[in-house]
């Protein structure tokens, strides 16, 4: 009788705390955001008492998640053509708010032979050594970083002889660990990524030349699945508060937009 009382107790405070967790929104998120969207959502909890949980990974993966149901809230892509894809197919009501504009980086590790110019004169030059063995960039099939990261090799005239040495990640993130942990030469990652403590301890970086790739411009979405908190949580990432993280991290910032509470 003793265990049945425990075992009641117990159920009932599991059933208590159900509806609790059901209240903790799932944000889908690029992973070149993951820095400073952890630092956001700390802040938001502590802002507000409330949590959201976040699912990280490349913006063409997310997309693909969301299409097939998952029951994300809202949608932070590294690209903006992804939301106007979703908006198309009807998947959102509306096409979002830009909410940063993102940076292309040069980066390695402390103990690589490549030296990093904004001209890329040093990843050149160890090309025509014949010293380069690997090279790391997001996949530019589903990542918009890799998408850019190609586009500006291919600017520079460095895709063809690269291309035999590139090592693709499955995200940016994934792309930044591969250059700076020493199991490549370098690689070319988010600048917010290459920016942040953990990756400043482990190796160097440079940020690249706007004008040798088209804008990433970011920007989210609700989905049909939102609830309160979620909608909480995105004015919350147009605030003053949120885009002064984001600009700590490396990121341009759209102008302010005309949902600002």
């Amino acid at each position: 009788m003793h265990f049945i009382r425990h075992l009641f107790v117990a159920l009932s405070m599991w059933a208590i705390t159900l509806p609790c967790l059901a209240q903790v929104p799932t944000i889908a998120a690029a992973a070149n955001i993951k820095f400073a969207m952890d630092k956001i959502a700390t802040q938001f909890t502590q802002d507000t008492g409330k949590k959201v949980r976040i699912s990280y990974g490349s913006s063409g993966n997310l997309v693909a998640q969301i299409r097939h149901g998952a029951p994300f809230e809202i949608f932070l892509s590294a690209d903006d053509k992804y939301i106007y894809q979703l908006h198309q197919l009807g998947v959102t009501t509306t096409d979002g708010d830009l909410y940063a504009i993102g940076r292309l980086a040069l980066a390695s590790g402390k103990g690589s032979k490549l030296s990093l110019d904004a001209d890329l004169n040093g990843l050149k030059q160890l090309l025509a050594q014949g010293k380069l063995e690997r090279f790391a960039i997001a996949n530019p099939e589903h990542a918009p970083y890799g998408e850019r990261a190609k586009e500006l090799l291919n600017h520079v005239g460095l895709w063809q002889q690269l291309e035999s040495h590139l090592i693709y990640g499955e995200n940016v993130s994934q792309a930044a660990q591969f250059a700076l942990s020493g199991s490549t030469d370098g690689g070319i990652v988010a600048l917010s990524l290459a920016m942040a403590p953990q990756f400043q301890a482990a190796g160097h970086y440079i940020a690249l030349p706007d004008e040798l790739y088209s804008p990433l411009n970011q920007r989210m979405v609700l989905t049909e699945k939102a609830g309160d908190t979620a909608k909480l949580f995105y004015q919350y990432l147009l605030q003053p508060r949120a885009r002064q993280v984001f600009s700590e991290f490396g990121f341009g910032l759209p102008p302010l937009a005309s949902t600002e509470l």
